[in-house]
């Protein structure tokens, strides 16, 4: 059984990821309207992989009891300056969603709840990742975005992403 603390930083989480779901999809949409297609993609499928995120922290607070309260989804931005804006947003908007996770590990640590540590692992290994992908992406993009040449390549290879829904816990 999880506290109600520990279950309050879960569902809070859960509406991180959710809103991230929606921050990413705002940032498609600009994509999609500079006709930069490949780049939308990458971005929903961030989207997709952020609301997976939200179902893995809903479920796994299900199955310890804990009460889950769905929080309201604050409206993202949906104006930015620019691409290389975007990327560097996205990825701030990463090392906010790991600072967040960690302080629930942190807490789940100092209440012995080693079920929720042992379940945050998996996210904090894909924070690891996601951090370390946004930064190269905001490295090639600054390389990139006065290129319309590398641009339209960059495009290209960021088309070719996929979503792969993670294997279950």
């Amino acid at each position: 059984m999880v506290t109600e603390k520990i279950a309050k930083l879960i569902n809070e989480q859960i509406t991180k990821e959710q809103y991230a779901a929606q921050y990413y999809l705002s940032m498609s949409a600009w994509f999609s309207s500079k006709d930069l297609d490949g780049i939308a993609n990458y971005f929903r499928v961030q989207s997709k992989e952020e609301l997976m995120h939200a179902d893995k922290m809903f479920d796994y607070l299900n199955d310890v009891g804990g009460e889950i309260v769905i929080g309201e989804i604050p409206k993202p931005p949906h104006e930015f300056d620019n691409a290389t804006d975007i990327f560097e947003k996205a990825l701030e908007h990463e090392k906010i969603v790991t600072k967040s996770i960690f302080n629930i590990v942190k807490n789940a640590n100092e209440e012995s709840d080693f079920a929720t540590t042992s379940f945050l692992q998996w996210f904090i290994n894909e924070q690891v990742e996601e951090e370390a992908s946004a930064s190269q992406y905001v490295t090639k993009i600054k390389m990139v975005c006065d290129n319309p040449s590398a641009l339209y390549l960059f495009d290209q290879e960021l088309s070719q992403r996929v979503f792969v829904p993670a294997a279950a816990n």
